[in-house]
Formats: structure tokens, C-alpha cells, sequence
């Protein structure tokens, strides 16, 4: 039993027939908080309604020609409207107005190019001079065309002529494009090819696209992103949001729960040994064809892949046998944790409604920074050329703008946080009010929808002020990146190392603030109290019982990881097979399309996820106040829950004393 001035003060020692649950008034905190947040959300959308009065989200979508022009529309001095793509004619983004992207058999033609006036050939040239229809650029000041002695023909000349000036002049070779966003790429095939056919490989030169292996692998992930976005969005998100519900749905069911963890953890190890598998086995299979479509790159790589994944199968299957104790006991938490959510079935579907509520907000913020991102000044930008001008028309945003966009980031990432805080308050409330309740059959999913009512109406300043601490540490990181950039671009590698140690900093600075905002959360939902006294009290309180909550919610993670990584792999999984077997001749792989659906389910499985996670938390920290606050035979927790809780620190206690 905890000493008198270790108990939880204003509560009754006395258990009454029902906890009353948390205080019932608004905090000077709650208020502050509440309206610091919809202040913050006002003045975006001060900024935003001035953006859309003053900008032009076709200017962010469409793409903008060497002369300013925006293809597509009637913007700047010429109509554009019949010619909504971009063929790029040089490195630094100068390029041509077309109405189709080019297609060339051949990859390319070097005795025709493609200059900032249209199409100029040579006697050789192969290709009809219609091979791509250019917007009528002859009225413009900077139009610039070629002639023999600014483009000449000879093969070793050309390259480095005035003309094409190692790839960032006003001309270069017309080549086989793939259509990315409207804007036109050149085929990497056809970068190789011309460096065969002027002798440009030796050349310390800068390209329209660089033909490194980086470069080329970018470029065609890149395209097969695009080309598999409807994949990705409907198997990313609606696939894994459907496994995750289902899957949230059984752990409930505390008949199956053990059941369905074992065998996840199962599937999940053998989710990954098969991958390796069938990895290794598509490379051999690509190997062996004849003739060979895949790029010997791409075998080496695919093989790799899978020997990495067979490495990560074995480091998983060790860790499931050595740690099977401590699976066992991290079932337990999360059947306690399901008694709570069983009695409330809606709160399974509760990310949902998160998903929801961040769909809506990312729409509206989006929007507003479309137009904000429009409001630049085109300037020109003159090119490290000798002979003659040529220039490129860039965006170039004053002070205003700047420091808008990154007050959009900051509203962006308070927002997010604040939805998930706001989350984790409801979670734990409705968890609370089960777990302070003498006849826990009366707890249902009014309880649960009373709890959404009471954290809106309460709570909201509480969820804003934490969030906001998260908010600061991520703008900041942020900023640090961006001088990490710089310093990139310097090649300061003092600084750079520096900076890295700064962004670790922050990082494990952040993980602390969202543990202690999580816990004080709890302790907002439980009594009620401001953000700042229950993050003292949830300090206290953890710091009190250290070694049970840390080793109880150490092995409860365990368990939800292995949730997460089930959905998330079997998302993946499914997704390859739907990608490769629909569009898979359409796309250079099916493995860049489901890296990105990988990061989209693991996101949507941590929401599920995260309601197991807040319940046992909640629990665990309702068990020690319920046991500060009263005597033993007057504690909220039922017989099951004491003895659970009394199992475990019989085991901890043997443990010590065989150590």
C-alpha cells in the first residue's frame, strides 16, 4: 500500500459505487490550447484564401517552358493550350512546349534536334521532322536555333558545340521520352546510346538526365510510381485498411486472440522467408530467358534483395524462439487489453474516422499550398554558356511566401500530431471507463461515443498543447535538414557531421515529449486534469513503478510490432502479385510501386495497432492509481486482472532471485 503523500490527492480513499471519471471543466490549459490550434487553423486559411485570390494552381501542375510560358494553359504571353507537355531540352529545366511526348524506335536521332525554336536536321537525319509537335515559339525573344556552325554534325563536334554545350545549351538530340506528370523524360536507353554514338562517356559533362545507375534507377521508379498510382492508392490504403480492421477485429475475440498472435507471428516469418524466395527464384528465371529482358543490373540487384531478406527471415525466426516467454506475456497484456475493447466493438473502427478527419484536412491544406506554391516571381536564369544567351525561366518566391510555406509545414505537422493526441485521449477515456466500472457489463459503445463527446469538449486544449510540442521538435528538424542540405552542397563534412548529431538529438528528444504527452494523456482521461499536472503526475507515477511498466510495455510492443509488420507484409505481398500480374509489361518492376504501398499499410496497421497499444497503457497506469488511490479489497480491478498482474511480479520476483 502507497504512503499517504504518495497517493493521488482530491481522490477518496473510500471506493465509491463508481468511479466519477474525469473532471468535468474546462482548464485555463484546455482553453489556451484550444485556442492556440484553431487559431493556428484560422490564420492558414487567411493565408490560403489570399493565395487562391492571387495564384494559379495550374502553374503548379503544369509544367513551365524555357521562355515562361505554362504549358497547357494561357498563361504569360503565348496560348499553350494545345501543347500541355514538356520535353526537356537541357539539365537546368529549359524545355519546349509539345503536344504528344516523343517517341523515337530507335531511342535517337543525333542529326535531328530538338531546339528552343522547333525542330532543326541535318542531311542525315532519320526521323521525319513532324516526329514531334513543338508549340510555335518564333515570336519570342529568347528563341534560339541551330545552324552549322552552332550545331555541327560531326558526331565528336556536336556534343560540345555551342548548341548542345554538354547537355545545358539551347539544342539537344531528339530521343525516345516516357510521359511522367506531363512532363516528358528521356528513355535511359537512349542517354546510353548517344554516348555511344558522339563518344560523351569520357566527359566530365552534365546531361539532360544523368546516365549513373542512380540516376537511371530514380528516373524509372519514378515512372512506375505514376503508372501504378491507382494500384498503389486502392491496394495502399483500402487493402491495408481492410486487413488492419480485420485483423484488429479478431485480437478482440480473447477465445482466438492467442491463436491469432502465434500464427502471425508465423505468417509474418514465413511472409518473409517466401519473399526471399520468390525474389531469388524471379532472377533466376530472368537469367535464364532468352532473349534476356531484364537488365543484368536488375538480376544482380533482385538476387541481393533476396539474399537480405533471407538474412532478415533467420534474425526474426532467432528472436521468436529466444523471446517466446516474453511473447507469451505480452498475450497476456494484450487479452486484457481486448476485454476492454471487446465491450466497446466500435472502437475497432476508430482510425477509420481518424483516417478521415487527416484525409480532410490534408485535402484543404493541400489546396491552399497549390496556390500558395503559384505565387512565385518568374525570373530568368542565364546559362553558363560562351558565344551566346541562353536563359531559363525559374519561380523565385519573396519573404513572405517563404515564411508562409513554412508556417504550412508547421500547421501540417501540428495538425497531425493533434489528430493523433486527440486519438490517444478518447482511447484512453473509453478504456478508463471500463476499467473504473463495478459492473463492467454496463460499459458499451455509448460509453465509447460519450468519451469522443466528452475529449472534443474538454480535451481539445490538452491534445493541442501536447501535439505542439511535437510540432516545434519536427519544424526544427525540419530546418536542420535543410541546412544539412546546404552544407551537402558545400561539402562541409564538419558540418554535416555535426548536423547529423544534431537531428539524432532531436530525434530521441521527440520519442521522449510523445512517451511523456502519451502518458500525461492517459492522465487527462482518468481525472480530468490540465496537460502540465498530468504529465507531473504520469512522471511520478511511471517513475515510482519503473521497472513494471517499462518491462510490461516492452513486451506488449513486441506483439503489435509483429501486428503491424503482418499487415504491412501481407499488403505487400498481395499488392506485388496484383501489380505484377496487371501491369507488370507496362512497368520496369513491380517493386518500387510496393515499397511505396509498404510505407502507406505500415502507417494504416500503426493506427490499429495504436488502440491496443494506448488500451494496455491505459490499463497499466489505471492498475497503479487504482492501487495508490485504494485498499486492496476496495480496487476497481477484478479478481483476473490481480491475478495477472500478481503472476507477473511472482515471475519478475523469481527472476531476480535466480539472477
Amino acid at each position: 500500500m502507497a504512503s499517504e503523500d504518495e497517493v493521488y490527492k482530491g481522490v477518496p480513499r473510500s471506493a465509491p459505487a463508481d468511479f466519477d471519471g474525469p473532471t468535468k471543466e474546462r482548464t485555463c490549459t484546455d482553453i489556451i490550447g484550444t485556442i492556440m490550434i484553431f487559431g493556428m487553423w484560422i490564420a492558414m486559411t487567411a493565408i490560403g484564401i489570399y493565395a487562391m485570390s492571387n495564384g494559379n494552381y495550374e502553374i503548379v501542375f503544369n509544367p513551365m517552358d524555357y521562355d515562361g510560358n505554362v504549358c497547357g494553359t494561357n498563361f504569360n504571353s503565348s496560348n499553350m493550350t494545345d501543347y500541355p507537355k514538356l520535353v526537356y531540352i537541357n539539365s537546368l529545366g529549359g524545355g519546349v512546349c509539345v503536344k504528344e511526348c516523343p517517341k523515337v524506335e530507335n531511342l535517337t536521332d543525333i542529326y535531328t534536334l530538338l531546339t528552343y525554336n522547333g525542330v532543326y536536321q541535318a542531311e542525315n537525319a532519320s526521323l521525319p521532322t513532324d516526329y514531334v509537335e513543338v508549340a510555335n515559339y518564333s515570336d519570342s525573344e529568347n528563341a534560339l536555333t541551330c545552324d552549322t556552325q552552332l550545331c555541327p554534325t560531326d558526331p565528336e563536334l556536336s556534343y560540345n558545340s555551342q548548341g548542345i554545350n554538354e547537355g545545358i545549351g539551347f539544342a539537344y538530340y531528339a530521343v525516345d521520352t516516357f510521359e511522367v506528370n506531363k512532363r516528358c523524360l528521356t528513355h535511359p536507353d537512349a542517354l546510353t546510346r548517344i554516348d555511344q554514338l558522339v563518344n560523351a562517356r569520357d566527359s566530365n559533362v552534365l546531361k539532360i538526365e544523368a546516365i549513373d545507375d542512380a540516376s537511371e534507377f530514380f528516373s524509372r521508379l519514378y515512372g512506375d510510381v505514376f503508372a501504378a498510382m491507382d494500384y498503389i492508392l486502392l491496394l495502399g490504403t483500402l487493402l491495408s485498411l481492410i486487413l488492419g480492421l480485420v485483423y484488429a477485429q479478431f485480437l478482440r475475440i480473447r477465445s482466438v486472440l492467442s491463436t491469432v498472435i502465434w500464427t502471425s507471428i508465423l505468417a509474418a516469418t514465413a511472409v518473409i522467408f517466401a519473399t526471399g524466395a520468390y525474389a531469388l527464384t524471379s532472377a533466376n528465371d530472368w537469367e535464364t530467358e532468352d532473349p534476356q529482358e531484364k537488365s543484368d543490373r536488375t538480376i544482380r540487384w533482385t538476387k541481393i534483395f533476396s539474399y537480405v531478406i533471407f538474412g532478415v527471415g533467420g534474425i526474426v525466426l532467432c528472436l521468436v524462439i529466444f523471446l517466446r516467454k516474453e511473447i507469451q506475456l505480452a498475450v497476456a497484456c494484450t487479452k486484457e487489453a481486448s476485454r476492454g475493447i471487446a465491450a466497446m466493438p466500435l472502437l475497432t473502427f476508430f482510425p477509420i474516422l481518424q483516417i478521415i478527419g487527416l484525409l480532410g484536412f490534408l485535402f484543404i491544406w493541400f489546396y491552399y499550398a497549390v496556390y500558395l506554391a503559384s505565387m512565385g516571381e518568374i525570373i530568368t536564369v542565364p546559362l553558363p554558356t560562351t558565344g551566346i544567351s541562353v536563359n531559363v525561366r525559374r519561380y523565385e518566391y519573396d519573404a513572405f511566401i517563404t515564411r508562409s510555406g513554412w508556417y504550412f509545414i508547421f500547421c501540417l505537422f501540428w495538425t497531425v500530431a493533434f489528430i493523433a493526441a486527440l486519438g490517444e485521449i478518447i482511447i484512453a477515456m473509453s478504456i478508463s471507463k471500463w476499467y473504473f466500472s463495478r459492473n463492467k457489463s454496463s460499459v458499451g459503445n455509448s460509453t465509447f461515443l460519450e468519451s469522443i463527446g466528452a475529449s472534443a469538449y474538454y480535451h481539445i486544449g490538452t491534445a493541442a498543447i501536447g501535439s505542439l510540442l511535437v510540432a516545434i521538435i519536427r519544424i526544427i528538424r525540419a530546418i536542420v535538414a535543410k541546412i544539412q542540405k546546404k552544407a551537402a552542397q558545400m561539402d562541409n563534412k564538419f558540418g554535416e557531421a555535426l548536423l547529423c548529431c544534431c537531428q539524432c538529438c532531436l530525434w530521441c528528444f521527440e520519442k521522449f515529449i510523445k512517451f511523456i504527452n502519451k502518458n500525461a494523456f492517459i492522465q487527462t482521461a482518468i481525472f480530468g486534469t490540465a496537460f502540465c499536472s498530468s504529465a507531473r503526475e504520469a512522471f511520478f507515477l511511471i517513475l515510482r513503478n519503473a521497472k513494471r511498466v517499462a518491462s510490461i510495455s516492452f513486451v506488449s510492443s513486441i506483439v503489435l510490432s509483429v501486428g503491424k509488420l503482418f499487415i504491412t507484409l501481407l499488403t505487400a505481398g498481395i499488392s506485388y502479385m496484383v501489380i505484377d500480374s496487371q501491369i507488370g509489361s507496362e512497368i520496369h518492376s513491380a517493386g518500387g510501386p510496393t515499397a511505396l504501398i509498404v510505407v502507406i499499410s505500415y502507417f494504416v496497421g500503426d493506427m490499429f495497432m495504436d488502440i491496443y497499444e494506448m488500451s494496455i497503457a491505459t490499463i497499466l497506469q489505471c492498475f497503479i492509481a487504482d492501487e495508490e488511490m485504494f485498499d486492496a479489497h476496495e480496487c476497481y480491478a477484478d479478481e483476473e486482472l490481480r491475478k495477472w498482474f500478481d503472476d507477473y511480479d511472482e515471475e519478475e520476483k523469481k527472476i531476480i532471485d535466480a539472477s
